[in-house]
């Protein structure tokens, strides 16, 4: 299947990430590659309720940003609000092509949500081990 008939998956890198206390403020960087490294496990075969080929994009900002791509996720780093580049995101989905937002960020999901994005929580990504469905 095509990328561009793959359901479009855009993960608010830094909600996900501090929706857990283990330390990731620590080391910023070092937590969204972990992130990024999780999702690239579930591109081709999808998450629960997300049946894949999935196209992830981890959106990164601040202490994140230059976090490199690997296959199965595209990285982009924010050059401002990491909330108005996944708004930017979900509205150039483009009618038709299935959006799917992970945040917890209630005002985020409003905005991308008018977009016809569909939101799920951090827990959707965060509670999958590496290769686990």
């Amino acid at each position: 299947m095509s990328e561009e008939n793959a359901v479009l998956v855009i993960v608010d890198g830094a909600n996900v990430v501090g929706s857990v206390p283990d330390g990731w403020w620590r080391d910023r960087r070092g937590a969204a590659e972990r992130l990024r490294d999780s999702l690239a496990h579930h591109a081709e075969e999808g998450l629960p309720g997300l049946p894949g080929p999935l196209e992830f994009v981890l959106v990164v900002e601040g202490a994140a940003r230059g976090v490199a791509a690997v296959p199965g996720v595209r990285v982009d780093s924010a050059p401002g609000s990491g909330d108005d580049l996944i708004a930017e995101l979900a509205a150039g989905a483009g009618p038709g092509r299935p959006c799917v937002v992970v945040t917890a960020d209630r005002g985020l999901r409003q905005r991308v949500e008018a977009y016809g994005a569909r939101c799920v929580g951090p827990r959707t990504v965060r509670a999958l081990p590496p290769g686990g469905r």
